[in-house]
């Protein structure tokens, strides 16, 4: 029985080389899944629906890995809603909206400033003006919705004393611009175009927080914000004089659930791209460059504290499966690249064994040939022989070396050919027999 104890070491080297392609094609899939955050808006193209369009488009530029997906809503509140029930996986949403501890800051974004306008023959000159008159809110899941009740309870005025109607962005302002309401409150960042539309076709005024500091105490995630004079229009000046309001961030928050590395890529974007950004929407302009969850009274998420604290892992520790298992995959490509070497040798030597046994047996009928015409039969067939080795040689399937021992084999029947026809030409080319022909010369 012929022996087999190679049949191991054969079974063994197929399992080990296919567990590793498995693992190589599970990483390969790993690394080249698209994963898709869907993340809340508000009003389709209001300020934050156009901030996430312009985030979209350069995470997708940037971050082959990551994919955001837009879902429009009523405003901070639903969102913070969807975010809580892991419906979407970021939302953007003032820093005054309630949260839960399952929801994590990724980034501080834009200032939005509390904008109370009022139209110009209403007789509202501050806040507790307010009493009697109708004003156009936002939808009520907003944060300015919110917030509205909450100023103006501090002035000392309550639901009954103003007359708040609840309505889509597009429609309050419409409302305004028809004079159907007396003041229009949203919170918006400066310099919005429609915002800025609005007042200038109006000649609108506005209403300026005279109790920031006071409302601070109560609410410390309210910041001053400062409306230079004539942001709004230059001639007439609106507002015309500096003036100060309330404003909040918005933020970009995502939940505990979310894989950290992902929002390291978007953290990332935000800051390593911010140009890009900023060319598509001015207010990634104003983004902050850092941010605590001190200042934000949130848990940042892993992902972005990673970012920040540029608490960045190493190159060999994130890559360190991947480095092992290439090192892996290179021993058992180059063990199988030895066995093919190996293996391709000996078909050479056998080929070249082959050619070898043939110029051999032409030696012999060289040394029993009595005419002519059989030495010139045996040269056609070396010369055959030497054709088929030059394109081997050519095609790879003969080594250098092998062919070199060919070489000195064919010189060698070459001149035994040679040698043979001198002597028949001097015996006349005239036929001999087997004795004649091995007989020597007395």
């Amino acid at each position: 029985m012929k022996n087999k104890s190679w049949l191991p070491a054969l079974l063994g080297g197929i399992l080990v080389l296919g567990g590793g392609a498995a693992f190589l094609i599970d990483w390969i899939n790993d690394q080249t899944q698209v994963e898709v955050l869907t993340i809340a808006t508000a009003s389709r193209d209001g300020e934050y629906d156009r901030f996430a369009q312009a985030l979209a488009k350069v995470v997708a530029l940037h971050q082959p890995r990551l994919r955001l997906q837009l879902r429009q809503t009523s405003g901070s509140r639903e969102n913070m809603s969807l975010l809580e029930s892991r419906q979407v996986g970021l939302a953007i949403a003032q820093s005054d909206t309630p949260t839960t501890p399952s929801v994590q800051a990724v980034a501080a974004l834009f200032p939005e400033a509390f904008h109370l306008i009022v139209q110009p023959n209403s007789g509202i000159q501050t806040i507790p003006d307010l009493k009697g008159k109708r004003v156009a809110l936002m939808p009520k899941d907003s944060g300015s919705y919110i917030f509205f009740w909450k100023l103006i309870k501090h002035y000392g005025l309550n639901q009954n004393d103003v007359q708040g109607i609840s309505l889509p962005p597009a429609a309050a302002q419409a409302q305004f611009r028809q004079g159907q309401v007396d003041g229009l409150f949203r919170s918006i960042a400066p310099a919005n175009q429609g915002m800025q539309a609005l007042i200038q076709a109006t000649q609108a005024r506005l209403v300026s927080v005279d109790q920031l500091a006071a409302l601070q105490l109560t609410y410390p995630y309210l910041q001053s914000l400062r409306i230079p004079k004539g942001l709004y229009s230059g001639n007439p000046a609106i507002p015309p004089q500096d003036l100060t309001v309330a404003s909040v961030r918005a933020l970009l928050l995502t939940h505990q659930d979310v894989d950290p590395e992902l929002i390291y890529l978007l953290t990332r974007t935000l800051y390593e791209y911010r140009n890009e950004l900023s060319a598509l929407n001015s207010r990634a302009a104003t983004i902050s460059p850092t941010i605590s969850a001190d200042r934000l009274g949130l848990p940042l998420n892993p992902g972005a504290e990673a970012y920040y604290t540029k608490n960045e892992p190493t190159f060999l520790e994130r890559y360190a499966e991947s480095i092992a298992l290439l090192i892996t995959v290179a021993g058992i490509t180059i063990s199988c690249l030895w066995q093919l070497r190996m293996y391709l040798a000996r078909k050479q030597k056998n080929r070249a064994d082959a050619y070898n046994l043939k110029v051999l047996d032409l030696v012999d009928q060289v040394s029993t040939s009595f005419s002519l015409a059989d030495l010139a039969a045996c040269r056609r067939q070396l010369m055959e022989i030497f054709k088929r080795v030059i394109q081997d040689l050519d095609q790879d399937k003969l080594t250098p070396e092998s062919f070199q021992a060919f070489a000195a084999a064919w010189q060698v029947t070459m001149h035994t050919i040679r040698d043979r026809e001198a002597f028949l030409l001097q015996q006349g080319d005239r036929p001999l027999t087997a004795e004649a022909g091995n007989r020597t010369d007395d």
